[in-house]
């Protein structure tokens, strides 16, 4: 039996969940990533945005100059995560072999699973009307026998489309699209093949295996066989995280060692949470500083016991940050912070110290308080307001 993968993903999500909370902003230009004035990239943009060019990763500024009558808006990731939970939530009703990308997309095995709607768009169609109607967001479905081919019809039927390719059919849908639509191809991919000639993926899947292997090594394996429509890869749920990071670009570079320090300290809470949410501690803390000149150096030490409290992670990047601060005296642009040699809890406590758990009770409360309320619920001594654009390590 041939396999039925769906590759689904929710159209312009930010956005959308963006337009529930406001029906307003339907049918406008809409960016989700912040204040075009200060620094920052696109996050999300409506469809009525894209026209004029915006995508996603896009200076604010460049996309305030392609469409200065968009309307920007400030991200909240608490909002997102909450759609993103219900939206999986929902495809774990139609089947359980489920694999998140992100937060707005998800590949679904459901091979065996669409036989009692009939066919397998009947199925995609029930699962793109319970996603509508339960987060009122609109969601394009990609369905073929494997994930490389079911994610580009996915993409090709944007949005809120469907797109099946049968059994069979597989190197004929691929044969005239582009090779920059191929996952995997990105820009400088993209331009050593059309050095070599190759602009479509029927070109590319007619090349000598040997060829691409001798220009690209082990990827050129790989995209030789996306090319003609082979991908053995089971959904399945992503492995455990090896590290946690979160970074933080200001508005302004800046040599304010307190300023500096207290967004050292939200980002010390943000990565904390996470580590009590997965029930692990960490045992290796590191630092990343990119200064005004665009120079990045990271700084690192390894615990002598692996935690999750605040205030040890905090105390550790404050005395890293200090050491690179002394050292490099120029104006800082980022900051972030990793922590990583993620352990389980388990450690045997001290049998009268009862003060080593308050640090941890109370990292517990903030979290819970801050999970009902939102991030900016409660803030502790050291972090006063972060001005900056916050993503990952």
């Amino acid at each position: 039996m041939a396999r039925c993968i769906f590759h689904i993903d929710l159209d312009a999500f930010f956005v959308s969940a963006e337009e529930v909370l406001n029906p307003e902003l339907k049918g406008k230009p809409v960016i989700v990533g912040g204040d075009p004035k200060c620094r920052g990239v696109v996050a999300s943009a409506s469809y009525e945005a894209r026209t004029y060019g915006i995508r996603a990763g896009m200076p604010l500024a460049k996309a305030r100059c392609l469409c200065p009558q968009a309307i920007f808006i400030r991200s909240h990731f608490p909002l997102y995560k909450d759609n993103s939970d219900k939206f999986i939530k929902i495809l774990g009703a139609f089947s359980p072999h489920i694999e998140p990308l992100g937060l707005d997309e998800a590949y679904l095995d459901v091979t065996g699973y669409e036989e009692p709607y009939g066919s397998p768009e009947k199925l995609a169609l029930a699962i793109k009307q319970r996603i509508n109607k339960e987060l009122n967001i609109t969601a394009s479905v990609g369905i073929a026998t494997c994930k490389v081919i079911a994610k580009i019809a996915s993409d090709l039927s944007k949005p809120d489309g469907l797109l099946e390719i049968v059994p069979g059919e597989e190197q004929s849908f691929l044969n005239p699209l582009p090779i920059a639509i191929l996952p995997g191809v990105g820009k400088k991919t993209e331009q050593a093949l059309n050095d070599m000639g190759i602009t479509t993926i029927r070109e590319l899947a007619r090349l000598p295996l040997d060829t691409i292997k001798g220009q690209f090594g082990a990827t050129g394996a790989v995209l030789y066989s996306y090319a003609r429509g082979i991908d053995d890869r089971k959904v399945e749920m992503p492995g455990e995280s090896k590290s946690i990071s979160q970074e933080l670009t200001f508005v302004r570079d800046t040599l304010d060692r307190k300023f500096i320090e207290a967004n050292l300290h939200s980002l010390c809470q943000e990565v904390c949470q996470d580590l009590c949410r997965q029930n692990k501690r960490a045992k290796c803390i590191a630092i990343k500083l990119r200064y005004a000149d665009f120079k990045t150096v990271t700084r690192q030490v390894t615990l002598k016991e692996a935690s999750d409290v605040t205030r040890v992670v905090f105390t550790t990047t404050q005395q890293l940050l200090i050491k690179a601060l002394t050292q490099q005296k120029k104006p800082v642009r980022l900051i972030g912070i990793r922590i990583s040699s993620l352990v389980c809890k388990g450690k045997q406590l001290p049998m009268f110290d009862s003060g080593t758990k308050k640090p941890e009770h109370l990292d517990k409360a903030i979290d819970k308080i801050r999970s009902k309320y939102g991030s900016s619920a409660i803030q502790t001594g050291n972090g006063s307001s972060s001005k900056g654009n916050q993503g990952k390590f």
